[in-house]
């Protein structure tokens, strides 16, 4: 199913939302892998696209209070790199983070050391009671381990979403999945759940096998030129998250979309390693420039 361009204007602010980059070594020579979720084609938001779990911010998310958590809201805010944002919202985001990758996953991020199977069974049971992740969590212990999110980027959907009419404010986080557990994708939003390498994710794309939205095919590259869960780590523990905010723009009928470092991008220090900086949609996908091997670096 090809993406459809939008090319209306969206007035509304950006929803606050998080997603997470759940990274994992494969077996063998496989290296970093990255889990990824194909949502249905009937979804609102990337209908049939394979993406990071992820969602919006809820009240719910913004009412756990800090004493819940293994860190306080200033050093949360501090790892964001966002200043000027309350408490409620630094706090949400880690909590919207965590809730949606075990709706989505079946993955518990947050949990607190020596976390058996049987106790995520009960929570996936509590959920489809009808309970909140808040209210289900509460039955595994605390403190809940924000230390288990490491920041890695923000993006702000432009005012001309190009794929969608909504907006979205995402925090990216990267998390290492738990040992011992094991991925169950929620029927209802995805019709799969799925390790890749970056490098594999990047090349279904390129040969039209799945649809990956701009965010994830930038964040897959950057991924790729890591290629494991400590060179990961290293990155995201030694630089501040980066906010990405894209430009598109028309050329000759084609939808293109530049980001920082790119000569038509307002902010000429690029954001990640390797030297792609635009994509172009073209037959119903996004394409880089240069190629497959830009976005590798090879």
């Amino acid at each position: 199913m090809a993406f459809e361009i939008n090319s209306q204007a969206v007035d509304t602010p950006p929803l606050p939302s998080a997603t997470v980059m759940v990274v994992r070594e494969g077996d063998g020579a496989q290296g970093l892998e990255v889990l990824m979720m194909r949502r249905h084609a009937n979804s609102g938001v990337l209908g049939g696209a394979h993406v990071f779990p992820g969602g919006k911010v809820d009240a719910a998310d913004q009412a756990v209070g800090e004493s819940t958590w293994d860190r306080s809201a200033l050093v949360c805010r501090q790892a964001l790199n966002e200043p000027d944002l309350d408490d409620g919202l630094t706090l949400g985001l880690y909590a919207a983070a965590i809730r949606e990758t075990f709706e989505e996953c079946g993955l518990v991020l947050c949990a607190p050391s020596g976390v058996q199977a049987d106790a995520v069974g009960a929570m996936r049971a509590s959920l489809e009671q009808g309970a909140h992740f808040v209210e289900a969590m509460q039955a595994v212990g605390e403190p809940w381990a924000a230390s288990a999110l490491v920041p890695w980027s923000r993006w702000v959907t432009p005012r001309v979403p190009s794929m969608m009419s909504k907006r979205f404010d995402t925090r990216f986080f990267v998390a290492v999945a738990p040992a011992g557990q094991l991925t169950q994708h929620c029927e209802r939003e995805a019709t799969e759940a799925v390790w890749l390498t970056p490098q594999a994710a990047l090349e279904r794309s390129w040969n039209g096998e799945i649809n990956l939205a701009p965010p994830q095919i930038m964040s897959l590259s950057h991924l790729s030129f890591l290629g494991s869960v400590p060179a990961v780590l290293a990155w995201a523990g030694n630089n501040v998250p980066a906010l990405i905010e894209p430009r598109p723009f028309d050329v000759d009928g084609e939808r293109v979309i530049c980001y920082p470092g790119d000569p038509e991008h307002l902010l000429p220090q690029i954001a990640w390693p390797g030297a792609t900086t635009r994509l172009t949609y073209r037959e119903g996908r996004f394409v880089a420039e240069g190629g497959l091997s830009a976005l590798l670096g090879v």
